[in-house]
């Protein structure tokens, strides 16, 4: 087999790794990926199995040469990759639900990346992470890591700050599907406008220029909120429905996590509904992940299923092939991902992750200058950072201090008796999952 990329997905057994597979089939020409490693753990053993059974009947039916292996053994599958993609859950789903029901039952949002559900999410995952990242150093020290596991932003600053590896790019979907699906609102054709993102993961704003160099924002902001049926992009937050007064004069697109802190009564009146009706929204992603995985067994399964884009992450895996390709290849792609913020927004430090809109190069994310934010976005900007930063801290040391202060900060949760009580619960819940706060002596 002739010399070609090499490229190991951790978290090989997620139910995303069909998109995957379909995105590096589909660029095979000039990405000619020869190696698929797929990494999973014990407890994901099953699942490895079976999606690792269909990408290699998809890549047979694709006639491209490439080699699909499955392993337990993340160092076995490390050595010399080019590049190393992450999609990992600590926990599995099982945790996300512990995440969303325990805030729930105390009155708070239950979400998998905002508030308390968020945190905790952090709190598992960056470790994992910085292993990893460790494992690198040793044996691919040249690769590059692309990580979509959540919370995308703290798990890249974890990376860039505890971790000292710069090659590390961390991707969201939510502004891959805002390029396509406002451009449609637009009525044009996405690649005829510029949108310019910035912010942090789940809290960036954007804006749209047109070919002619005309600001198209206020008109998209008029379609998207100015009337009653306005929807989201997101599978998981409801609708678009926010105040508009305060959102026409943001003068910049709000991201769809931003309801929850733009209308969180109305959020949370939903969500303390839907999940006395229906659970979790983690419940019914696992509804969804088990059917997925029943039509996965299928021997004459060969393709992505369409039933995929009901997971909630269109499009993530397919992003995170074109960021490849384009460092690869040095295609200088624009595209919005976290990245290190070295002066790009000059309201947060420079050694700061932050979402932005970037061209991506044969060295990685080169982020367009943004300047300066308004009050109105700046000071929950900055807040929601400072908690950031507290959080991937206290998940570094494991100090109950320092964690009672992120939870102090974030604004989805009751600061007082309420954040330490919630915080506690979900620590016992979580507890083989975070030794850094089971350590003896603490």
């Amino acid at each position: 087999m002739s010399k070609g990329i090499k490229i190991v997905t951790i978290g090989g057994g997620s139910s995303y790794t069909p998109e995957l597979v379909e995105g590096f089939i589909k660029r095979y020409d000039e990405l000619p990926v020869r190696e698929l490693w797929l990494v999973d753990i014990e407890a994901g053993k099953e699942k490895l199995e079976i999606v690792g059974a269909m990408a290699k009947r998809m890549v047979k039916a694709a006639g491209v040469d490439c080699e699909v292996h499955l392993t337990l053994d993340r160092r076995e599958a490390l050595k010399d990759a080019d590049f190393v993609t992450t999609q990992l859950r600590v926990g599995l789903l099982d945790a996300r639900i512990l995440d969303e029901r325990i805030p729930l039952s105390h009155g708070l949002i239950g979400q998998e990346t905002n508030g308390a559900g968020g945190i905790f999410k952090a709190l598992r995952t960056v470790p994992v992470i910085l292993d990893i990242v460790e494992d690198m150093k040793e044996l691919c020290p040249n690769a590059w890591l692309i990580n979509f596991t959540n919370p995308a932003g703290m798990v890249t600053e974890a990376v860039l700050r505890y971790g000292n590896w710069d090659k590390v790019v961390g991707l969201c979907n939510i502004p891959v599907n805002a390029v396509f699906e406002e451009a449609a609102l637009l009525g044009e054709n996405n690649r005829d406008l510029f949108f310019q993102f910035a912010g942090i993961n789940h809290l960036h704003w954007h804006t749209i220029t047109d070919k002619n160099g005309k600001d198209r924002t206020d008109e998209l902001i008029k379609v998207m909120y100015g009337q009653d049926d306005a929807k989201s992009i997101v599978a998981n937050i409801k609708d678009n429905n926010l105040i508009w007064e305060q959102v026409e004069n943001l003068h910049m697109v709000p991201c769809p996590y931003h309801n929850y802190y733009y209308y969180t009564d109305k959020m949370l009146a939903e969500e303390l509904e839907d999940f006395k009706n229906n659970g979790t929204r983690a419940e019914k992603v696992k509804e969804i992940e088990h059917e997925l995985f029943e039509l996965y067994k299928d021997p004459n399964l060969d393709y992505k299923p369409k039933q995929l884009a009901e997971r909630g992450g269109a499009r993530y895996s397919d992003a995170a092939c074109e960021i490849i390709n384009s460092i690869h290849n040095d295609k200088r792609t624009t595209m919005t991902v976290s990245t290190r913020n070295n002066g790009t927004i000059t309201d947060l430090p420079a050694e700061s992750a932050v979402e932005v809109t970037c061209t991506i190069t044969g060295k990685g994310p080169v982020p367009y200058n943004f300047g300066s934010f308004k009050p109105q976005e700046r000071g929950l900007l900055q807040v929601m950072k400072s908690m950031e930063e507290l959080t991937i801290e206290a998940a570094v040391t494991g100090d109950y201090g320092t964690l009672l202060q992120a939870f102090t900060m974030n604004p989805l949760i009751t600061s007082g008796d309420v954040a330490k009580e919630v915080m506690d619960e979900l620590l016992e819940a979580h507890k083989q999952y975070l030794p850094a706060f089971f350590k003896e002596g603490k």
